[in-house]
């Protein structure tokens, strides 16, 4: 499946100039390069820095950099020092949006905060993504965990008494999501007023949105939502299995038609006609009993053959998967969801796509993840600088 020509994806020749790092900000600006955006990634260097300090986090960390920041440019500039600010207010005259996710505050001392900047380019979209939208809380440090623990995301997760971060960063994720939302719909509203505006998007009420079908099962019902592992199941058949060889499989079975299905394929006709079963709340009722039995009568078979007989049946089923099985995933690999890029360090390797189609192509990669500075040249260049203000400004000690 061949990616859309840049031309032709929703947002070729919009500008976005970035101040981000981690994931929440970058994630917000990823978005918006895989759907044609330029997005030129100011990073900051010289007194120590060294550009986005992703680049370097081992362990959980080593993946975000290479993740949240393929298809954008690199300009590594000191903003500290007169004349690297200059560079960046230059670079921003010329932006449609500006994205950050430091501290609030941090953008201010810089003199780089939507109402220094409006003032430079009143059509500018100026996204924030913070621990808070703001409020009591905003002038606390939030990280992802954070926000799950304070925000009932953790509670849900872990077993009673033992709550548990979700397995991935799923508020900075969908944080920086909301700012790209919060993004398209600013721009789309200038259009109309010809002027920008500031865009706010939040870990902690990202956190409380994914949690609110918990809170809202709780206003319908009065009953307070237990954690997921303790929750009584809507349905009979929604587990995890142990098989053949100690293999796992999740296996689904939620209507009565997929019982009778299920029942029929393995030659259950024993539990198809028990009395006890003909309804899903009948055996939810008995899964006391019955899912022992079903663990008992599936122990016997392979993973691969009941995958078999649930895909002909058309029942739900997932093998056990750990990410890194996903690289060589059919589906994946044929259908455009793993592009090829180059790590910065210059090994090959591949990249999770956008999950979306446009018209029937996933948006792709165009740029590997940068270098460090890697289109500092070009870009002061495209802003006027001469060969020596460019020279002078890339010299060590000094962008």
């Amino acid at each position: 499946m061949n990616a859309p020509t840049p031309s032709a994806l929703p947002y070729a020749g919009v500008r976005v100039v970035e101040f981000t790092h981690m994931v929440m900000g970058p994630t917000c600006g990823m978005v918006l390069a895989d759907l044609g955006a330029e997005v030129i990634k100011v990073e900051p260097v010289g007194q120590g820095r060294e550009g986005d300090a992703t680049r370097h986090l081992l362990g959980s960390g080593a993946g975000f950099f290479p993740m949240f920041n393929r298809n954008k440019k690199s300009v590594a500039l000191d903003l500290q020092s007169p004349d690297g600010k200059e560079a960046a207010l230059r670079l921003i005259a010329t932006a449609d949006v500006v994205t950050e996710n430091f501290k609030p505050g941090a953008m201010a001392k810089l003199g780089l905060d939507y109402d220094s900047l409006k003032a430079l380019n009143p059509r500018l979209v100026y996204v924030s993504h913070k621990g808070f939208l703001p409020g009591p809380y905003e002038h606390r440090t939030a990280l992802d965990e954070v926000v799950q623990m304070m925000g009932g995301l953790a509670y849900m997760t872990g077993r009673p008494g033992d709550p548990l971060r979700a397995g991935a960063s799923v508020n900075d994720i969908m944080g920086g999501m909301f700012g790209a939302i919060g993004a398209m719909a600013a721009l789309a509203q200038r259009e109309h007023t010809g002027v920008g505006q500031e865009v706010q998007s939040a870990l902690f009420e990202n956190n409380v949105f994914l949690v609110a079908q918990h809170m809202m099962q709780y206003a319908v019902t009065g009953q307070a939502a237990a954690p997921m592992p303790a929750r009584i199941s809507a349905w009979a058949v929604y587990d995890v299995f142990q098989v053949k060889d100690g293999e796992q499989i999740f296996l689904a079975v939620v209507s009565n038609t997929a019982w009778v299905l299920f029942c029929d394929a393995f030659g259950f006709a024993d539990l198809k006609d028990d009395p006890r079963l003909p309804t899903n709340n009948d055996r939810v009722r008995a899964r006391d009993w019955l899912i022992p039995a079903l663990r008992e009568r599936l122990a016997t078979h392979s993973a691969a053959s009941i995958a078999a007989v649930f895909e002909a049946n058309g029942l739900p089923f997932a093998p056990i998967t750990q990410p890194q099985d996903l690289f060589d995933d059919p589906h994946l690999t044929a259908t455009g969801g793993l592009a090829p890029i180059e790590l910065p360090d210059g090994r090959p390797a591949s990249v999770v796509t956008l999950p979306l189609t446009l018209g029937g192509q996933r948006p792709g990669v165009r740029l590997s993840p940068p270098k460090l500075g890697e289109h500092t040249v070009e870009v002061l260049e495209s802003l006027g600088y001469g060969p020596s203000e460019i020279e002078a400004l890339t010299q060590p000690g000094h962008t």
